[in-house]
C-alpha cells in the first residue's frame, strides 16, 4: 500500500513586509521627487531592500554612499537607518536641502544616546559595528560609546563592576540574540541601566516566524541580503530546527530546497515589498503549493507622519 503525502501548503505569516518606518522612508523619497524633480539624491539606501532602490532610482533618485557625492545645494534625503552628527553638520555645510527619513525609532535611540552621555554613562551599544544604525548611534558620543557584537565581546569589557554603564541596542536585531548579551552584561555591571530598543515590527515579524516554523517543514524570507531583520528571522527559524532560507527575489529560490517538504512558511522582512512576496507565492503555487494558511500572530496600525516639509507634497 503507497504511503499518503500530506498535501503541499504554504503558510504565510503576518505581520510581514513593510513596516511602518520603511513606508515612511520610500514615500518621503517618492514626495520629494513629487516636489522637487530629479534628481533627489539619496545618501545610502533609503532602505535596505534592492527591489525598492531600483525602483526609485527608475524615478530619478540617486543613490550615494556620503553626503560629500551630491552636488552643493543639491536635495539629499538621509536613510531610515539614521545618520551621525557629523554627516549633518557636513551637509549644512555644503548647503544641502536634507530631507530626514531616519525611522522615528531609530531616532529615540538618538536621543536616549544623547541622554545617557550628557549624564556621565558609559554607553554598551548592542550591534553590528558594520551596520548603518549603529554608525549614526554611535556618531552621537563616540568618546562615551563601545559597541558590544555578541556575548564573547561583553567578556572582554575592560570596565569595573562598578561602572557608570547603560545599553542601547540596534532596533533590527533578534530578541533571542540581545536578550543573551543584555543577560551578560547585567551579570557583569549590576547597576547597568537601559531597556530593550528592538522595534515593534523587528520583534512582531521574529514571533510571526516563530508561529509559522513550527508548523512548517521549510520557512522563507524574502529580504534582500544586507537586510539585518530579514537575516535575523532566518536565524530565528534555523534556532527553532527547522530550515530556513533567505530569498531576495523569486529566482534565488532553489527547488531542492523543497525536496520532501510539505509545509512551506513564508514570510518578509520589514524592508521587502509584497510584490516580491507574491511572486514567490506564485512560484510555489506553481510547484504543487497551493493551499494558503494565514498565520496571524499581531495586527499593525502604526502610521509614521511625513516631515512638515512634505506634508501634502503629492496633492499639489
Amino acid at each position: 500500500m503507497s504511503e499518503t503525502r500530506a498535501p503541499k501548503k504554504v503558510i504565510l505569516a503576518e505581520p510581514r513586509g513593510f513596516c511602518a518606518g520603511v513606508r515612511r522612508a520610500i514615500q518621503i523619497v517618492e514626495e520629494a521627487l513629487n516636489k522637487y524633480g530629479a534628481p533627489v539624491y539619496v545618501r545610502k539606501e533609503i532602505v535596505h531592500n534592492h527591489y525598492v532602490v531600483r525602483s526609485l532610482e527608475q524615478r530619478g533618485a540617486i543613490f550615494v554612499d556620503s553626503e560629500e557625492e551630491v552636488p552643493e545645494g543639491s536635495v539629499c534625503v538621509f536613510s531610515a537607518h539614521g545618520v551621525s552628527p557629523a554627516v549633518r553638520t557636513n551637509a549644512a555645510h555644503r548647503e544641502l536641502e536634507v530631507i530626514d527619513a531616519t525611522c522615528p525609532l531609530v531616532s529615540k535611540v538618538h536621543q536616549e544616546a544623547i541622554r545617557y552621555a550628557r549624564d556621565g554613562k558609559t554607553i554598551l551599544l548592542i550591534g553590528h559595528s558594520d551596520h548603518e544604525e549603529v554608525e549614526g548611534t554611535y556618531g552621537e558620543a563616540p568618546a562615551s560609546t563601545i559597541i558590544v557584537e555578541d556575548v564573547e565581546a561583553v567578556a572582554e569589557l575592560d570596565l569595573p563592576s562598578d561602572a557608570n554603564v547603560a545599553y542601547l541596542s540596534q532596533t533590527t536585531l533578534s530578541l533571542d540574540e540581545t536578550s543573551g548579551v543584555i543577560d551578560a552584561l547585567h551579570e557583569k555591571f549590576p547597576a547597568l541601566e537601559g531597556k530593550g530598543d528592538i522595534c515593534y515590527a523587528s520583534q512582531n515579524r521574529q514571533n510571526a516566524v516563530k508561529a509559522i516554523a513550527q508548523r512548517s517543514d521549510l520557512v522563507l524570507v524574502v529580504g534582500s541580503v544586507n537586510s539585518s531583520n530579514s537575516i535575523r528571522m532566518v536565524e530565528v527559524a534555523r534556532d527553532l530546527g527547522t530550515a530556513s532560507y533567505l530569498v531576495p527575489e523569486v529566482g534565488d529560490l532553489r527547488t531542492e530546497w523543497l525536496d520532501g517538504v510539505s509545509s512551506v512558511g513564508v514570510s518578509a522582512g520589514a524592508s521587502a515589498p509584497e510584490i516580491l512576496i507574491d511572486q514567490l507565492l506564485e512560484r510555489l503555487a506553481e510547484l504543487g503549493y497551493v493551499d494558503l494558511e494565514l498565520e496571524q500572530t499581531a495586527i499593525e496600525n502604526v502610521v509614521f507622519s511625513l516631515p512638515a516639509s512634505l506634508a501634502g507634497a503629492s496633492a499639489r
